[in-house]
């Protein structure tokens, strides 16, 4: 799936932030530190809790009660993201396009369902940002933080999804990581993510339920993507071809838990651990939400089985 060049995609809630100094340490605020012999298990742990919408803090620890409405660091809007050709040859406009395409979706979406509709914050980082639910490093991939109603990017991180992850690179794989952080905005709104228990693990916990409701609202978006228009009604994205759901689908299938634990980590598969489901879960989800085009569509909850 590609912009269509003319559309317009400026945007007054999406900037880069981050960058800069040491973080500030304590209170919740500390600057994540991966390190000795159990760093790079540990990114990789962290990477599939946070990509997405896990709070980082949840993880490893810190207060995450902060509730500053922005991230701090330096950083403005995106001047350079202007049109859909932009959106096309630079991803940090990618991400912004697509902040704005579920923008317009999802204000019609969200009364419809009973959701007071808002739209989020997105914040493009490099190396670390401080963000309301505490600080993070590039090290946690993007997120979402309910705190301040904000998606945050890492701008190395769709190289990673390729690279480590195996996603097979597509433009539609990395929008597919952008809609499902807005999935969680959408369950921020609507109240879903506050009654879940964070804690309890497993193929059919609630955890992994809210993850793959997320991957079912990406889906939604998918649908009716090529729909979205920009302000001056010029539609925003063109229509889906078949490589770019098998696109999303490669990157659904990259962030699965047991992909992650086996093929990446090179450990064994513990479904009892599991926080955001397995790859054919997400993978399906995904399809249920791109199939049926409706909100209704997702209830993971009401589903007997996931």
């Amino acid at each position: 799936m590609t912009f269509n060049p003319d559309a317009e995609i400026q945007s007054g809630n999406t900037r880069s932030g981050g960058g800069g100094g040491m973080l500030p340490r304590g209170g919740g605020g500390g600057r994540i530190a991966l390190g000795g012999g159990g760093g790079c298990l540990l990114l990789v742990i962290v990477i599939v809790f946070t990509l997405m919408g896990g709070n980082p803090m949840d993880l490893l620890g810190g207060g995450g009660t902060q509730t500053e409405a922005a991230s701090s660091g330096e950083g403005g809007a995106l001047e350079q993201c202007s049109t859909g050709e932009d959106a096309n040859t630079d991803d940090k406009c990618l991400v912004q396009g697509v902040v704005e395409s579920a923008d317009s979706l999802w204000a019609q979406l969200g009364p419809d369902s009973g959701i007071e509709f808002r739209e989020p914050q997105a914040v493009i980082f490099s190396d670390q940002v401080q963000t309301g639910c505490g600080a993070a490093t590039s090290d946690v991939g993007p997120f979402y933080c309910p705190a301040d109603q904000t998606i945050y990017v890492d701008d190395s991180f769709f190289g990673d999804l390729q690279s480590r992850f195996g996603a097979d690179g597509g433009q539609f794989a990395k929008m597919y990581v952008v809609a499902h952080e807005y999935g969680h905005h959408i369950q921020n709104l609507s109240g879903t993510m506050s009654k879940v228990d964070h804690q309890e693990t497993g193929p059919q916990s609630g955890g992994v339920r809210l993850e793959l409701q997320a991957d079912c609202y990406a889906g939604v978006w998918a649908n009716h993507a090529s729909t979205t228009t920009d302000d001056n009604g010029v539609t925003m994205l063109q229509p889906l071809t078949d490589q770019d759901i098998q696109s999303a689908l490669s990157a659904a299938s990259a962030v699965g838990d047991d992909h992650i634990q086996g093929d990446v980590s090179g450990g064994q598969v513990q479904p009892e651990t599991w926080t955001h489901g397995s790859s054919e879960q997400r993978q399906n989800w995904f399809m249920t939400g791109y199939q049926e085009g409706t909100v209704e569509a997702c209830d993971t909850f009401g589903a007997d089985s996931v």
